[in-house]
């Protein structure tokens, strides 16, 4: 039943801000600001996102008894604040109660907590586990009544599994329904958000908020776009994407349904901006977040090193970038060259720093252990360590963060060498297969994506572009020598790794059978050296990492 003397007009705040996890303090400061922002607008209610006060995912910090007391601490002070007369809240964070420890929410108003709702639909699958410290909801809890609004509150999961919150909340006498949500970025997931929340708009007939959360936090980039689906089945209003923002959204109750009136209407990034957004944004936040204050980088030449220099100029600003050429005698005029433009582009500090003498030095001092031996991929790899430990040296001794710049299609079959071009404590293109690295290399030289601290113009010289990717460990080396051509090698690998196909699948594609078992064995051998990687942004469906946990000792291969 609506109650009649409720408000037909409730204003509505999305709170879409970057928390840290474990900054309970911090994240309950960043809350009451943007608290105070919303009042300012005319708010009557702000919704936050998921975990807020703990930040998300806090994984394990939630078996910790003080970081539980420490974020209900902050949620209480928070609801006292309510008692300016200000907007009332929705906020995340954990809580511990008799029936476990929940991922739950506070309603607010009025200086008090009117409600607690828990989560119900724990994910348990690709990035998420949080059964692993979670206990669901013990039931669904219905709607919360808001100044006469009835407002019904499920938590992310609980609208994309199969358990009906929705549609129960609305036979409880919901009126709309706020989702506050934890939502990592990969490719195309705007899209998938929007179908979900429209199968939940048809199963319940009621309006939906989805408020997701922005920011890095370790692989994972939570992009932000919030919105909502009104219960005709049509975007109400549309949030940008990789932005911190709180928008205040106008709602109109009409014939007892609600409405939004008033709210923004954010075009979304194509994918190669999107892509190349949350790379930023994942470099970003994993920099500053951890406290480093600069970055240090090995520039070969070569359009990996050069994207990432393009992202951490773009991320950080050109002068928290140091860039290393560290050439050898393979070195190619025109890979000191492209460095030296590379650099020069964006602005950033360059070096030099030869590696004849280490090289030579290692050489040397194993000349009696390798007599006899034939001179191979020991002694390649012996310059790629040569410049990881250089690039360590740096490190350790101006605190500079080292930046790692190997790609999926190489981490996928192993074609990187451990404790050297291996070394570094982030990487930004982890995730993104070599065609993708070629595609936003284009894109960036084109674009200056929003928020970027780069220069505008060509900041990747067409000559990385276009010349042969070559690891230049030998005289007139290209990786295509130990790999097939790159076209055929991601196509391969993401039918692999993102859709677990079988290798006669991947046959009738078109593709040779013994380069696909190829393919398939090296992705199977190199398990061991990607669990040493760096991390680095998720961009896929499917990231090394998180998303697919393959056992290293594993003599599983499809014959077909």
């Amino acid at each position: 039943m609506i109650d009649k003397t409720a408000p037909d007009i409730l204003r509505i705040a999305v709170a879409q801000l970057n928390p840290t996890v474990g900054d309970v303090a911090g994240n309950l400061a960043k809350a009451r600001e943007a608290r105070a922002d919303a009042a300012r607008q005319g708010a009557d209610l702000v919704l936050f996102t998921e975990l807020f006060l703990a930040g998300y995912p806090p994984e394990d910090l939630v078996l910790k008894p003080a970081f539980l007391k420490a974020c209900e601490r902050a949620a209480q002070d928070f609801a006292g604040d309510t008692a300016d007369g200000g907007p009332g809240f929705v906020i995340g964070t954990p809580l511990k109660r008799k029936t476990g420890t929940h991922n739950s929410i506070i309603f607010a108003d009025g200086g008090k907590i009117l409600a607690e709702r828990y989560k119900l639909d724990l994910p348990n699958y690709g990035e998420f586990d949080e059964k692993r410290v979670f206990q669901a909801g013990p039931e669904i809890q219905g709607p919360v009544n808001f100044r006469g609004v009835r407002v019904g509150v499920p938590i992310c999961e609980d609208i994309w599994g199969e358990v009906a919150v929705c549609e129960t909340l609305a036979e409880s006498g919901a009126e709309i329904l706020l989702v506050p949500n934890g939502s990592p970025y990969y490719r195309g997931k705007v899209d998938v958000r929007h179908q979900i929340v429209i199968r939940q708009v048809i199963e319940c007939g009621l309006p939906i908020i989805y408020a997701n959360q922005l920011g890095g936090q370790d692989e994972l980039v939570f992009d932000g776009a919030s919105f909502a689906i009104g219960s005709d089945k049509t975007l109400a209003f549309q949030m940008s994407q990789f932005e911190e923002t709180v928008n205040v959204t106008t709602w109109k109750r009409k014939n007892d349904i609600w409405v939004c009136s008033d709210g923004p209407m954010s075009k979304i990034p194509e994918k190669e901006e999107a892509d190349y957004r949350a790379c930023m944004l994942g470099l970003r936040d994993y920099v500053n977040k951890n406290g480093f204050k600069n970055v240090v980088l090995g520039l070969s030449g070569g359009i990996d090193s050069a994207i990432c220099a393009a992202l951490a100029v773009d991320a950080l600003g050109e002068e928290r970038l140091r860039a290393v050429m560290m050439p050898y005698r393979y070195t190619s005029k025109d890979s000191l060259k492209d460095a030296e433009d590379c650099a020069r582009a964006l602005g950033c500090r360059y070096d030099i720093v030869p590696i004849f003498e280490p090289v030579e030095g290692f050489l040397h001092a194993l000349t009696q252990l390798f007599e006899g031996t034939k001179e191979g991929i020991t002694e390649e790899n012996l310059q790629s360590r040569a410049r990881g430990t250089i690039l360590m040296a740096i490190s350790n001794k101006f605190g500079s963060m080292v930046v790692t710049t190997g790609n999926k299609s190489e981490m996928s079959v192993g074609y990187a060498t451990l404790y050297g071009d291996m070394n570094g404590g982030f990487n930004p293109i982890k995730d993104l297969y070599k065609m993708q690295v070629y595609a936003l290399s284009r894109w960036r030289n084109a674009h200056v994506p929003p928020g970027a601290l780069g220069p505008s113009g060509e900041v990747i010289p067409t000559n990385i572009i276009d010349k042969a990717p070559s690891a230049e460990l030998r005289e007139n080396q290209t990786d295509q020598d130990s790999l097939p051509p790159y076209p055929v090698l991601d196509d391969i690998l993401e039918c692999l790794v993102e859709n677990e196909m079988g290798v006669d699948e991947i046959v009738a594609r078109g593709h040779d059978r013994a380069t696909v078992a190829r393919v398939e064995h090296l992705l199977y051998v190199a398990e061991y050296k990607r669990r040493q990687a760096a991390p680095g942004v998720k961009i896929t469906r499917k990231n090394f990492g998180r998303d697919r946990r393959y056992p290293i000792t594993n003599r599983f291969r499809d014959r077909g």
